[in-house]
């Protein structure tokens, strides 16, 4: 991690619906994340996590606040941003090839079809299935359809990857075998990542920070840095006491609970979420 801002989320507010009688999916929400970061957002069902993703994407355009990228106001989709949903089967065209798959949002970029194949095939060596690449994605199973999502993703090389739920639809082996496998990609590739979790263990696993939403209206309710040694191991990392402190302390956070007194994590979650209060309250007066 540099230290340099990539995104920039500044009083984040959105209503589906008529101005003044809509529902408020998210109120107010300011968060940044650093170049090299891998920030886990979690909270209740309901509470704007996918709503906030499609904000920072540009296929949602907010009703208040503003969402930069590096240094550049998103109103549309930027360049070098990829999004990996939770549902593959729909993301992943059944009548192309998994080559063909991956190749597809590089047309716009490399007008060579002999260039995108060879993109392609290299993203999917990354996630270790170029042997695939000739088959099509109904002759794979869920992990693996997943995997060439990923490696969709991977050929724009994007500069931010945007992750919604990825990991919601696999069993859970499989699922702690991607969660490796982004670690292994974040690190090699030095890749900027924010992604959505219903999973709490998952957040503290994967992630640098924990970001806690409340419930509907979405508000930041608490940015936690999580602080774990690398490299992580699904064993040795999640029977570390600070593990499972922090996991502890999210899972409070999640269900509207108040930390536990004297904790390590409490402290550092009242102490973000001094913070995340300061935030909020420059932001507003910077828009008045």
């Amino acid at each position: 991690m540099t230290g340099t801002a990539m995104l920039e989320v500044t009083g984040l507010s959105h209503a589906f619906g008529a101005p003044g009688t809509g529902h408020l999916a998210l109120d107010d929400i300011t968060l940044t994340v650093t170049e090299g970061e891998l920030v886990s957002i979690v909270g209740p069902s309901g509470c704007g996590k996918s709503t906030l993703l499609r904000c920072v994407a540009g296929l949602i355009r907010p009703t208040g606040g503003s969402v930069v990228l590096r240094g550049v106001a998103v109103v549309t989709v930027p360049d070098r941003l990829a999004v990996v949903f939770q549902d593959y089967s729909r993301s992943l065209f059944p009548w192309l090839s998994v080559r063909d798959n991956v190749a597809l949002p590089l047309r716009r970029t490399q007008p060579s079809r002999a260039q995108r194949h060879a993109t392609a095939l290299e993203a999917l060596a990354t996630v270790g299935l170029a042997d695939t690449a000739p088959t099509y994605p109904w002759q794979l199973s869920g992990g693996m359809q997943q995997r060439v999502a990923i490696a969709r993703a991977l050929a724009c090389d994007p500069l931010l990857l945007l992750m919604d739920e990825p990991f919601g639809s696999v069993d859970a082996q499989t699922r702690e075998d991607l969660e490796d496998l982004i670690l292994a990609v974040r690190r090699d590739r030095l890749m900027t990542i924010l992604m959505v979790t219903h999973d709490i263990d998952e957040s503290v696993y994967v992630g640098d920070r924990v970001v806690v939403l409340t419930a509907g209206p979405g508000r930041v309710r608490a940015d936690l840095p999580v602080g774990l040694p690398a490299p992580r191991d699904q064993i040795t990392t999640k029977e570390l006491p600070a593990f499972v402190r922090l996991r502890t302390e999210v899972s409070r956070l999640v269900r509207g609970q108040e930390g536990g007194p004297g904790g390590a994590a409490g402290a550092a979650g009242a102490e973000y979420r001094g913070r995340d209060r300061y935030r909020s309250r420059a932001a507003r007066a910077s828009q008045e």
